[in-house]
């Protein structure tokens, strides 16, 4: 009898240590699997049954923030501004999910962080919760200027601090409004979400930083820093042919300047006269692929952005120009593809860049070459509003030295003072530009519409960096970028720069 006793005990034991794996197993490692499964909606109920944080601008205004409604989830999320801020908050749907501030810091906004919960224990007997307001970086007057500024343009606006990466604006047209697709009427919800997938202008999509295009001639500051750094290129040599026109080895096609206009020279007046002929030799002559690729690497390009808002689109550079064909001498080495070098040198062929990456080009030549990361969170806060978290600013990329930086700097400047960025000019301040102008074709003639900009008090360092694209401009003269999209930086320099 005692035997059986002690075999049943075993068994007995064994179950149960068999259920306290499988338990721990369920509740432990299985449990984001479940928690993730799309039948299980109990995280989502509870979530939508509960408050949620805010997301609030840089002044304290509410870009989101949740409503107590009358149905079988209390909550539900809510934007005052509808589509001001859309692109950066995102949406919070029950049914769709979540996008940009909305999914990236839904644990802080939920209150599931540790230094949160740490606070809400802190606070048990004041009845305090434990769910956070992000506040934002942005600026509220400043996104305002963007969008009026951008008016019914497609297009979009980055601007930002170069000292910290902090962004100050950011705002695309077209765009939509999340309460739409944030609403607890599931059905309404995903129709809308279907119609703005559907519509050929991607509304949902931030022209900012979630789609590329081609720059144009503000890449020539990225030919220019692989000039400067590869040390084949000076503020006083190559002293480039003034010409209507540049052919490239290995092809009989001239890349032509703007209008047909006679340009060339030194490095400040090619700058100033964006002369594609010059950058388009630099490119393909003086420089070669190596410098052109590390450059354009350094300064950003094949690489996603660690900005802290959901699937940020990869600017590029090609890195394959072909075989080997001549080394000419005192000139850089020819290869099969050297004329579509010569192209990716004033920005086109296969160059593509988001505007956030043509505002950090501009913010590296302003902050001494270095280019910080970019980011829209600025703090975490409590319900009570101490500070439970703040976004420790940090270097991204070292796109030139500080000493090739201050030549560029006053490259920029001087096609502000003597050459085509002429509109950004404010007096008391120091603005650097470049324009850019996109040829997208001639049946009919259309480009996109660049300036990349940075700006600061005379004699002290650029407090704001920007970068301006507006799309499918009718007509592809080279003045475009300066006539189209430099007003819209400059409205939004002055907002920065000079507010109220």
């Amino acid at each position: 009898m005692n035997r059986q006793i002690k075999i049943l005990g075993i068994v007995i034991m064994l179950c149960y240590f068999a259920a306290f794996l499988k338990l721990n197993q369920i509740q432990v490692l299985q449990a984001g699997a479940y928690n993730d499964r799309p039948e299980n909606t109990r995280a989502q109920l509870r979530d939508f049954n509960k408050p949620r944080g805010d997301i609030v601008t840089a002044e304290g205004e509410i870009a989101a923030t949740s409503v107590v409604v009358r149905s079988e989830l209390r909550y539900q999320r809510a934007y005052p501004e509808g589509e001001l801020f859309a692109h950066v908050t995102g949406y919070y749907s029950f049914r769709l999910g979540s996008t940009g501030v909305e999914r990236v810091y839904n644990a802080e906004l939920t209150g599931r962080t540790p230094s949160l919960q740490l606070h809400e224990l802190s606070g048990f007997f004041a009845d305090q919760s434990s769910e956070g307001d992000v506040v934002l970086t942005l600026r509220g007057p400043v996104q305002r200027a963007a969008r009026d500024a951008l008016g019914g343009n497609n297009g979009s606006v980055v601007a930002l601090d170069p000292r910290t990466g902090d962004i100050i604006a950011m705002y695309s047209n077209p765009t939509y409004d999340p309460n739409v697709i944030s609403a607890n009427q599931g059905e309404e919800a995903v129709a809308v979400k279907t119609l703005l997938d559907a519509a050929p202008s991607k509304p949902l999509l931030s022209r900012a930083y979630q789609e590329r295009y081609f720059p144009g001639s503000t890449f020539k500051i990225v030919t220019a820093a692989a000039g400067l750094t590869s040390n084949k290129v000076t503020e006083t040599t190559p002293d480039y042919p003034v010409v209507q026109s540049y052919t490239p080895p290995l092809t009989t096609r001239p890349i032509k300047n703007f209008d047909g206009n006679l340009c060339g020279g030194t490095l400040f007046v090619i700058l100033q006269k964006s002369c594609n002929s010059s950058f388009a030799q630099m490119a393909a002559e003086t420089l070669g692929p190596d410098p052109m690729i590390a450059a354009a690497e350094a300064a950003g390009f094949n690489d996603a952005p660690p900005i802290d808002l959901t699937r940020p689109a990869i600017s590029v550079y090609p890195t394959n120009f072909g075989s080997l064909v001549s080394t000419p001498e005192g000139a850089a080495p020819v290869y099969e593809d050297t004329p579509a070098l010569a192209q990716t040198g004033i920005g086109q062929n296969d160059v593509a860049a988001t505007p956030l990456q043509m505002a950090l080009v501009a913010a590296g030549v302003a902050n001494k070459g270095r280019i910080m990361v970019p980011h829209v969170m600025s703090e975490i806060r409590a319900r009570d509003g101490a500070v439970v978290g703040s976004y420790a600013d940090s270097p991204w990329r070292d796109s030139m030295s500080p000493e090739n930086a201050e030549i560029l700097r006053r490259g920029m400047i001087s096609v502000v003072t003597d050459g085509t960025a002429s509109i950004l000019a404010l007096p008391g301040f120091d603005v650097g530009g470049k324009t850019g102008t996109a040829q997208l074709g001639l049946d009919p003639p259309q480009s996109h519409a660049w300036i990349i900009a940075f700006a600061g008090p005379a004699g002290q360092a650029p407090t704001i960096a920007v970068a301006v694209m507006v799309q499918g401009v009718d007509g592809a003269s080279g003045s475009t970028g300066g006539r189209v999209a430099g007003p819209i930086a400059k409205q939004v320099l002055q907002a920065a720069l000079m507010p109220g």
